[in-house]
Protein backbone atom coordinates (compact mmCIF):
# COMPACT_ATOMS: atom_id res chain seq x y z
CA UNK A 1 0.00 0.00 0.00
CA UNK A 2 0.97 3.47 -0.71
CA UNK A 3 1.88 5.94 1.88
CA UNK A 4 -0.54 8.89 1.70
CA UNK A 5 0.05 10.86 4.72
CA UNK A 6 3.25 10.72 6.57
CA UNK A 7 4.29 12.57 9.61
CA UNK A 8 7.81 12.72 11.20
CA UNK A 9 8.79 13.51 14.92
CA UNK A 10 6.17 16.58 14.79
CA UNK A 11 5.83 18.24 17.94
CA UNK A 12 3.05 21.31 18.93
CA UNK A 13 3.41 23.84 21.67
CA UNK A 14 2.42 26.57 22.89
CA UNK A 15 3.79 28.77 25.37
CA UNK A 16 5.66 25.94 27.81
CA UNK A 17 2.65 23.79 27.28
CA UNK A 18 3.37 20.42 24.98
CA UNK A 19 0.19 19.83 23.10
CA UNK A 20 2.27 16.89 20.85
CA UNK A 21 5.11 15.05 21.87
CA UNK A 22 7.16 13.83 18.65
CA UNK A 23 5.25 11.97 16.93
CA UNK A 24 5.44 9.30 14.01
CA UNK A 25 2.58 8.38 12.00
CA UNK A 26 2.16 6.37 8.60
CA UNK A 27 -1.67 6.10 7.03
CA UNK A 28 -1.49 3.97 3.91
CA UNK A 29 -3.71 4.07 1.04
CA UNK A 30 -6.76 1.92 2.03
CA UNK A 31 -6.01 2.10 5.65
CA UNK A 32 -8.72 2.38 8.73
CA UNK A 33 -6.83 4.07 11.29
CA UNK A 34 -8.53 5.32 14.50
CA UNK A 35 -7.34 8.01 17.64
CA UNK A 36 -8.13 6.85 20.77
CA UNK A 37 -7.10 8.22 24.56
CA UNK A 38 -8.90 10.60 27.36
CA UNK A 39 -9.76 13.73 27.47
CA UNK A 40 -7.02 16.29 26.67
CA UNK A 41 -4.83 13.64 25.32
CA UNK A 42 -4.00 15.41 22.18
CA UNK A 43 -5.97 13.40 19.61
CA UNK A 44 -7.85 16.39 17.61
CA UNK A 45 -4.56 18.10 18.24
CA UNK A 46 -2.98 15.36 16.13
CA UNK A 47 -5.90 15.46 13.83
CA UNK A 48 -5.35 18.92 12.96
CA UNK A 49 -1.89 19.09 12.28
CA UNK A 50 -2.44 16.46 10.33
CA UNK A 51 -4.83 17.91 8.14
CA UNK A 52 -2.96 21.33 7.83
CA UNK A 53 -4.98 23.22 10.00
CA UNK A 54 -2.84 23.66 12.86
CA UNK A 55 1.42 23.71 12.05
CA UNK A 56 3.35 21.52 13.94
CA UNK A 57 6.22 23.35 16.23
CA UNK A 58 8.61 20.73 15.13
CA UNK A 59 8.85 17.91 12.89
CA UNK A 60 7.14 17.33 9.27
CA UNK A 61 3.42 16.43 7.48
CA UNK A 62 3.88 15.06 4.11
CA UNK A 63 0.88 14.66 1.82
CA UNK A 64 1.75 12.19 -1.02
CA UNK A 65 5.34 12.53 -0.32
CA UNK A 66 4.85 16.72 -0.07
CA UNK A 67 5.04 18.81 2.86
CA UNK A 68 1.22 19.62 3.44
CA UNK A 69 1.52 23.39 3.75
CA UNK A 70 3.13 23.55 0.18
CA UNK A 71 -0.50 22.64 -0.95
CA UNK A 72 -2.66 25.79 -1.38
CA UNK A 73 -6.49 25.24 0.48
CA UNK A 74 -7.62 24.43 -3.05
CA UNK A 75 -5.28 21.91 -3.92
CA UNK A 76 -6.01 20.29 -0.18
CA UNK A 77 -9.52 20.09 -0.58
CA UNK A 78 -9.40 18.00 -3.80
CA UNK A 79 -6.75 15.69 -2.22
CA UNK A 80 -8.07 15.46 1.79
CA UNK A 81 -11.41 15.95 3.16
CA UNK A 82 -11.88 16.53 6.66
CA UNK A 83 -15.03 16.40 9.18
CA UNK A 84 -14.00 18.45 11.86
CA UNK A 85 -15.68 18.17 15.61
CA UNK A 86 -17.67 21.01 15.56
CA UNK A 87 -19.41 22.37 12.56
CA UNK A 88 -22.24 25.18 13.18
CA UNK A 89 -24.65 26.47 10.34
CA UNK A 90 -26.91 28.91 11.43
CA UNK A 91 -28.31 29.74 7.92
CA UNK A 92 -31.37 28.24 6.54
CA UNK A 93 -29.39 26.74 4.39
CA UNK A 94 -31.51 22.54 3.30
CA UNK A 95 -29.71 19.03 3.67
CA UNK A 96 -28.92 19.15 -0.24
CA UNK A 97 -27.35 22.82 -0.06
CA UNK A 98 -24.94 21.87 2.27
CA UNK A 99 -24.44 18.33 0.71
CA UNK A 100 -23.90 20.28 -2.73
CA UNK A 101 -21.12 22.70 -0.76
CA UNK A 102 -18.56 19.51 -1.24
CA UNK A 103 -18.64 20.13 -4.47
CA UNK A 104 -16.07 23.00 -4.12
CA UNK A 105 -16.20 25.16 -7.57
CA UNK A 106 -17.15 21.71 -9.98
CA UNK A 107 -20.84 22.46 -11.54
CA UNK A 108 -23.22 21.15 -10.37
CA UNK A 109 -24.86 19.81 -13.05
CA UNK A 110 -21.63 17.15 -13.31
CA UNK A 111 -21.86 16.31 -9.76
CA UNK A 112 -25.14 15.81 -9.02
CA UNK A 113 -25.43 11.94 -9.17
CA UNK A 114 -22.13 12.19 -6.25
CA UNK A 115 -24.43 14.53 -4.59
CA UNK A 116 -27.69 11.70 -4.51
CA UNK A 117 -25.46 9.08 -3.91
CA UNK A 118 -24.22 10.71 -0.33
CA UNK A 119 -27.49 11.95 0.54
CA UNK A 120 -28.96 8.29 0.09
CA UNK A 121 -25.86 6.80 1.68
CA UNK A 122 -26.17 8.75 4.93
CA UNK A 123 -29.79 8.08 4.57
CA UNK A 124 -31.49 11.65 4.63
CA UNK A 125 -33.63 11.20 1.20
CA UNK A 126 -36.29 11.99 3.10
CA UNK A 127 -35.04 15.13 4.69
CA UNK A 128 -33.08 16.41 1.72
CA UNK A 129 -35.75 19.42 1.79
CA UNK A 130 -35.20 20.23 5.45
CA UNK A 131 -33.25 23.18 6.93
CA UNK A 132 -30.46 22.31 8.43
CA UNK A 133 -31.30 24.18 11.67
CA UNK A 134 -34.18 22.22 12.24
CA UNK A 135 -32.46 18.54 12.53
CA UNK A 136 -31.39 16.88 15.41
CA UNK A 137 -27.80 17.01 16.33
CA UNK A 138 -27.22 13.65 14.43
CA UNK A 139 -29.27 14.66 11.40
CA UNK A 140 -26.93 17.83 11.10
CA UNK A 141 -24.06 15.73 11.69
CA UNK A 142 -25.07 12.65 9.10
CA UNK A 143 -25.84 15.97 6.40
CA UNK A 144 -22.28 17.44 6.99
CA UNK A 145 -20.50 14.14 6.39
CA UNK A 146 -22.37 13.41 3.08
CA UNK A 147 -20.97 16.90 2.39
CA UNK A 148 -17.91 15.59 2.73
CA UNK A 149 -17.84 12.54 0.65
CA UNK A 150 -19.25 14.61 -2.05
CA UNK A 151 -15.98 16.39 -1.56
CA UNK A 152 -13.57 13.48 -0.91
CA UNK A 153 -15.44 11.93 -4.36
CA UNK A 154 -14.82 15.11 -6.55
CA UNK A 155 -11.30 14.82 -5.81
CA UNK A 156 -10.61 11.49 -6.16
CA UNK A 157 -12.70 11.18 -9.65
CA UNK A 158 -9.52 13.96 -10.70
CA UNK A 159 -6.56 12.66 -8.36
CA UNK A 160 -6.95 9.45 -7.39
CA UNK A 161 -7.75 8.16 -3.60
CA UNK A 162 -7.45 10.26 -1.31
CA UNK A 163 -7.67 10.91 2.65
CA UNK A 164 -10.33 10.60 4.70
CA UNK A 165 -10.35 12.64 8.26
CA UNK A 166 -12.68 12.40 10.84
CA UNK A 167 -13.06 14.17 13.92
CA UNK A 168 -15.37 12.41 16.53
CA UNK A 169 -17.83 11.57 13.73
CA UNK A 170 -20.27 9.42 16.17
CA UNK A 171 -20.36 11.43 19.03
CA UNK A 172 -24.27 13.12 18.20
CA UNK A 173 -24.98 9.47 16.40
CA UNK A 174 -27.43 6.85 17.65
CA UNK A 175 -26.06 2.73 17.46
CA UNK A 176 -27.27 2.12 14.21
CA UNK A 177 -25.91 5.18 12.74
CA UNK A 178 -22.72 4.86 14.15
CA UNK A 179 -22.27 1.66 12.60
CA UNK A 180 -23.54 3.51 9.11
CA UNK A 181 -20.71 5.63 9.33
CA UNK A 182 -18.18 2.56 10.21
CA UNK A 183 -19.94 0.83 7.19
CA UNK A 184 -19.44 3.51 4.57
CA UNK A 185 -16.05 4.44 5.49
CA UNK A 186 -14.83 0.85 5.05
CA UNK A 187 -16.33 0.99 1.42
CA UNK A 188 -14.39 4.62 0.77
CA UNK A 189 -11.28 2.13 2.36
CA UNK A 190 -11.63 -0.46 0.05
CA UNK A 191 -11.79 1.81 -2.76
CA UNK A 192 -8.07 3.06 -1.76
CA UNK A 193 -9.37 5.91 0.31
CA UNK A 194 -6.93 6.27 3.71
CA UNK A 195 -9.28 6.83 6.77
CA UNK A 196 -8.42 8.45 9.93
CA UNK A 197 -10.68 8.94 13.03
CA UNK A 198 -10.79 9.74 16.64
CA UNK A 199 -12.89 7.92 18.15
CA UNK A 200 -14.14 8.01 22.17
CA UNK A 201 -15.70 4.32 22.01
CA UNK A 202 -12.72 1.81 22.19
CA UNK A 203 -15.08 -0.90 20.88
CA UNK A 204 -16.70 1.32 17.82
CA UNK A 205 -12.90 1.57 16.86
CA UNK A 206 -12.08 -2.09 17.52
CA UNK A 207 -14.54 -2.13 14.60
CA UNK A 208 -13.90 0.68 12.90
CA UNK A 209 -9.96 0.32 12.28
CA UNK A 210 -7.05 -2.12 10.75
CA UNK A 211 -5.00 -0.13 13.44
CA UNK A 212 -5.29 2.04 16.74
CA UNK A 213 -3.19 5.04 17.67
CA UNK A 214 -3.62 5.20 21.48
CA UNK A 215 -2.16 8.51 23.02
CA UNK A 216 -2.19 10.07 26.40
CA UNK A 217 -0.60 13.48 27.48
CA UNK A 218 0.34 14.47 23.89
CA UNK A 219 2.36 11.26 22.81
CA UNK A 220 1.98 7.69 21.29
CA UNK A 221 1.62 5.39 23.75
CA UNK A 222 0.79 2.10 21.37
CA UNK A 223 0.17 2.10 17.69
CA UNK A 224 -0.76 -1.09 16.09
CA UNK A 225 -3.68 -3.54 15.88
CA UNK A 226 -6.87 -3.77 17.87
CA UNK A 227 -4.93 -6.93 19.61
CA UNK A 228 -2.10 -4.90 20.04
CA UNK A 229 -3.69 -2.16 21.75
CA UNK A 230 -7.08 -2.76 23.24
CA UNK A 231 -5.21 -4.43 26.47
CA UNK A 232 -5.99 -4.83 29.77
CA UNK A 233 -2.37 -3.29 30.75
CA UNK A 234 -2.20 -0.45 28.08
CA UNK A 235 -6.26 0.91 29.55
CA UNK A 236 -4.64 0.79 32.83
CA UNK A 237 -1.69 3.08 31.57
CA UNK A 238 -3.88 5.28 29.54
CA UNK A 239 -7.16 5.60 31.21
CA UNK A 240 -6.37 4.59 34.76
CA UNK A 241 -9.07 2.12 34.88
CA UNK A 242 -8.82 -1.45 35.12
CA UNK A 243 -10.87 -3.88 32.89
CA UNK A 244 -10.89 -6.88 31.57
CA UNK A 245 -10.31 -7.29 27.57
CA UNK A 246 -12.95 -10.15 26.46
CA UNK A 247 -12.93 -11.56 22.78
CA UNK A 248 -15.12 -12.37 20.11
CA UNK A 249 -14.54 -15.68 18.33
CA UNK A 250 -12.98 -13.87 15.76
CA UNK A 251 -10.54 -13.02 17.91
CA UNK A 252 -11.23 -9.46 17.77
CA UNK A 253 -10.81 -8.04 21.83
CA UNK A 254 -13.73 -5.88 23.30
CA UNK A 255 -14.98 -4.32 26.45
CA UNK A 256 -17.46 -4.67 29.46
CA UNK A 257 -18.05 -1.24 30.54
CA UNK A 258 -19.78 -2.65 33.45
CA UNK A 259 -16.36 -4.22 34.75
CA UNK A 260 -14.24 -1.04 34.88
CA UNK A 261 -13.65 0.13 37.49
CA UNK A 262 -11.86 3.64 38.23
CA UNK A 263 -7.81 3.69 39.63
CA UNK A 264 -7.76 5.70 42.40
CA UNK A 265 -4.08 7.26 43.47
Amino acid sequence: MTAVLTATGIGLSIGKTTLLDHIDLTLKSGEMVAIVGPNGAGKSTLLRTLSSDLRASRGTVALMGRDIHAWSPAELALRRAMLSQHVTVSFPFTVEEVVCMGRGSAALASVQTIVESAIDEVGLRDLRHRELPTLSGGEQQRAHFARILVQLACGEAAHGPGLLMLDEPTSSLDLRHQIALVEISRRRARQGTAVIAVLHDLNLAVRFADRIVVMRKGAVIADGTPVETITPDIIRRVFDIEVAVAKTEDGAPYLLPQGMQQIHS
